[in-house]
């Protein structure tokens, strides 16, 4: 089998479901490019790079265990799948997360068991819904929230320093999605809506609170009415949480909620804590949706800050989470979480957990005090057997052969494009890229599509033809603009060279390898990950690999040395030179 798929040992399965969907794909050859009917470049264009296979491979030793029948594996999704908000609908279950300044961004899982996802599309999925030029990786869309009512999906956010905080609705979670309803009396970020059985609507937010802030990190929890037909809030804002459950403690970060009405009683559900290692989940109650709302004794009913930082395996920054119940009436959460190397390393972002919830005295909890997340748990009684979660999570191959017409949902690009700059037409059978002279360290759209690194350790390959003189080519490893490696090949008389470029900070980048090479028919290169040691090898007319550079200081793709909120990806990258010479 061809096309984008799975492999496990030697069996082939299909990957996800609707990859053939293309929503990049479709929105760049809607933009436009001035190029001949073969994908030959212009008199202003460089020459094309021209791409045979994209492979990721991941073994990482969490992964290793046996799995029980009737268990599942954690993450859920692995690799960078933050900020996840999920919501039951149309007898499935639907969970967003959030994607920053990638596009298409927000993207929509789906599943009937809470374990098994498959992606059916994006909120923002056309060039015109958003717009992220000039920002830094990780503004853009922060975390979304999801609800469905009456045949409507509704899914909230904020586009930080693009617009606010908005409402973009569909009737099929797969798309189209409408453009943003922007809310302009709502700040702050991670808003969601809460429909009453009463017929009324109401908006939550993570917001300055109404007294003078008092430190780093002060913030409160508003709500308000909302005309959800119209889109627009109406009547009193008042603040439900101020500062977090034990305001005398000074807590940071209050933010990420969400209400839930059980048994009469109104859930506040909120992260705490900031992101990091004491990012944790805390509930509080009341009968009245306006408060006054009692804080639970046992708070937080999620956190990983008290365990030790030197346990082997360690899950981490455990917090953002979103409720659901099952069929069965069961109730679960889907959380973010890191998993770790070095103790405060990790290069595959904030990954999307799933746990039990168990309500006991009319509280919930997801997990109690001093437990360590599992990687291996019983699933839902409706859990669809055998679980098989490739490639969501687990260890597994997936290889994308580039011969469908159009691009797999797992793919983004860094920025909406404002050009089209890649196809299939030109050589059915190959991915064309057709290089911008924009680099990895742009705050623009490079030509450069990424794939989430969702292991510790990994190897990501492709096969490309060494390009024309001009253009340069190869397979980046991007965490932000001013963290990444590029592993690329360019002409050099009647040869080739090789390199690699890294750069890991404020300086520029710096070439930190070479290699000269015959011309090749074809190239593979691969990047590999060892937990924070990359190597780079390349293998030129089926000779072999061949070492480039190994054991480099792959931590610079880490979160805690490059920050923001994003994990590495891997992909296909091309760059006209012509500038530069």
């Amino acid at each position: 089998m061809r096309g984008a798929r799975t492999v496990r040992g030697t069996a082939a399965v299909r990957g996800a479901k609707g990859l053939l969907v293309g929503t990049l794909a479709v929105l760049l050859a809607a933009c436009g490019a001035d190029r001949s009917a073969d994908g030959r470049a212009g008199a202003d264009t460089a020459a094309p790079a021209y791409f045979d296979w994209f492979e990721y491979t991941g073994r990482d030793e969490a992964f290793e265990a046996p799995l029980p029948d009737g268990s599942f594996r954690n993450p859920i999704l692995a690799g960078f799948h933050s900020d996840p908000s999920i919501v039951a609908a149309r007898g499935k279950f639907y969970m967003v997360h959030s994607t920053f300044t990638f596009f298409p961004g927000i993207p929509v899982f789906e599943s009937e068991d809470l374990v098994h996802w498959t992606q059916v599309g994006n909120v923002i999925h056309r060039p015109e819904q958003l717009d992220f030029d000039g920002l830094r990786v990780s503004r853009g869309v922060f975390a979304p929230a999801i609800e469905y009512h009456d045949g409507t999906f509704y899914v909230v956010n904020t586009a930080v320093d693009s617009g606010g905080n908005f409402i973009a609705t569909a009737t099929d979670p797969a798309g189209p999605w409408s453009d943003p309803f922007w809310l302009p009396g709502i700040g702050g970020i991670d808003p969601s809506l809460f429909f009453d059985d009463d017929g009324r609507v109401y908006i939550l937010n993570n917001d300055e609170p109404e007294v003078p802030v008092r430190y780093d990190g002060h913030r409160a929890i508003w709500l308000q009415e909302i005309d959800i037909a119209g889109k627009r809030p109406f009547g009193p804002r008042k603040v439900l949480i101020d500062g977090g459950i034990k305001p005398e403690e000074n807590p940071i970060w209050i933010e990420g909620p969400h209400i839930y009405k059980v048994d009469g009683w109104y859930y506040l559900s909120d992260a705490e804590g900031g992101t990091g290692p004491q990012h944790s989940q805390v509930v509080l109650r009341s009968r009245d949706v306006w408060g006054p709302y009692q804080s639970y004794d046992h708070n937080p009913i999620l956190t990983q800050r008290d365990l030790d930082p030197q346990r082997p395996l360690p899950v981490t920054n455990a917090g953002h989470a979103d409720l659901v119940q099952g069929p069965d009436g069961s109730w679960w959460a889907v959380f973010l979480a890191s998993r770790n190397y070095g103790v405060d390393h990790y290069n595959t972002g904030r990954e999307t957990f799933l746990l039990p919830v168990t309500w006991k005295d009319g509280w919930p909890t997801i997990l109690p005090p001093g437990e360590a997340i599992p990687y291996v748990l019983p699933g839902p009684s409706f859990m669809r057997r055998p679980a098989e979660q490739a490639p969501m999570t687990g260890n597994f191959t997936w290889r994308d052969e580039f011969d469908q017409p159009q691009l797999g949902l797992g793919w983004m690009s860094v920025r909406v494009p404002k050009q089209a700059w890649f196809d299939f037409a030109a050589r059915p059978g190959q991915l064309t890229i057709h290089p911008l002279a924009e680099g990895l360290d742009t705050l623009k759209n490079p030509a450069f599509l990424a794939r989430r690194q969702q292991h510790l350790r990994f190897d990501a390959s492709l096969a490309l033809e060494l390009p024309e003189a001009g253009t340069a080519a190869g397979l980046a490893a991007f965490q932000s603009e001013q963290y990444w490696y590029f592993l690329g090949v360019r002409r050099a008389g009647d040869g080739a060279e090789l390199f690699l470029e890294k750069r890991g900070g404020e300086a520029s980048p710096a070439v930190v390898a070479t290699q000269a090479i015959a011309a090749a028919g074809e190239l593979k290169l691969r990047i590999s990950g060892d937990e924070g040691a990359y190597s780079f090898a390349y293998d030129a007319d089926g000779q072999g690999w061949q070492p480039l550079l190994e054991g480099d200081d792959g931590t610079i793709l880490s979160t805690d040395v490059a920050g923001g909120f994003v994990g590495a990806t891997l992909g296909p990258f091309a760059r006209d030179e012509r500038a530069r010479n």
